[in-house]
């Protein structure tokens, strides 16, 4: 069975938070049409290093991505290398720095933005370099794209409740409605995308704490949520790690990939 599947990376969201604050989510949750899982997110828990474990399957400290400031391309295989390389068509709406891990680095925003190239990794693209675009627009970005190219794989990551978390820290309203609102951005989209035949894999890169940031291990900081949708999940309580993530999507991709994955997560 080939799938299709988007992955959404709900930047800096908190497991906790998660789980008291996603009205809509945890409802497909009590109806047995979603799962979730509690993960915990690898070391450093900053953001480029853990985009880069999500996408690839490999711990910061063995891809070389060990903080923020390392611009480059990944050297290693990832979801849209493996899907482009099989014929498959990749899809992005984006921070900048996924741009510069899979596409061009650095990123050059007049060239770079909106992006259009069947030979890159990430061949439809929308990329910002704010954290506080809206999330609203990048669902919108991202529903354009996958309107228009049909993509077997696209990734939608907003920033949003990171940057509230970074402003107000964990325990603030501003935090937790934020979350929220992304909630409600959800429930627009996620029936189309069952419908269109989506499998639906939604998590965190890390969490947040009370000092406004992250990058340590502390719980707040490392356990983000993982709910998956779709009629390839088996609903089976079982342990995710972050770095099955990437091996689970290949796996829904039927492709050919040497990557670990969580086999009691998938019915295929």
């Amino acid at each position: 069975m080939i799938n299709k599947v988007i992955l959404v990376v709900l930047d800096g969201l908190n497991y906790q938070v998660a789980c008291q604050c996603m009205g809509y989510l945890n409802g497909l949750l009590e109806q047995k049409r979603s799962s979730l899982y509690r993960v915990q997110c690898e070391l450093p828990s900053m953001s480029r290093p853990l985009y880069e474990c999500i996408l690839t399957g490999v711990r910061p400290i063995e891809s070389g991505i060990v903080n923020n400031d390392i611009v480059r391309l990944s050297n290693q295989d990832s979801i849209f290398s493996l899907a482009k390389s099989q014929g498959k068509v990749t899809a992005a709406a984006a921070y900048h720095w996924v741009s510069e891990l899979y596409n061009r680095a650095p990123f050059e925003p007049r060239r770079d933005r909106f992006t259009h190239d069947k030979t890159l990794n990430i061949q439809h693209a929308c990329f910002y370099q704010w954290d506080n675009y809206p999330d609203e627009a990048v669902f919108l970005d991202a529903e354009q794209i996958r309107l228009k190219y049909q993509p077997d794989f696209l990734l939608i990551h907003p920033m949003n409740i990171d940057d509230m978390g970074h402003k107000h820290g964990l325990d603030s309203r501003q935090y937790r409605n934020c979350t929220r609102h992304v909630d409600i951005i959800l429930s627009h989209f996620i029936e189309g995308w069952l419908t269109d035949g989506y499998q639906i894999l939604i998590t965190s890169d890390h969490g947040m704490n009370n000092d406004c940031s992250h990058g340590g291990i502390s719980p707040e900081e490392r356990e983000v949520p993982l709910f998956v949708i779709g009629e390839h999940f088996s609903h089976k309580g079982c342990q995710v790690l972050q770095t099955d993530i990437c091996g689970t999507v290949c796996q829904l991709l039927n492709l050919e990939h040497s990557k670990s994955y969580t086999q009691e997560l998938l019915v295929l």
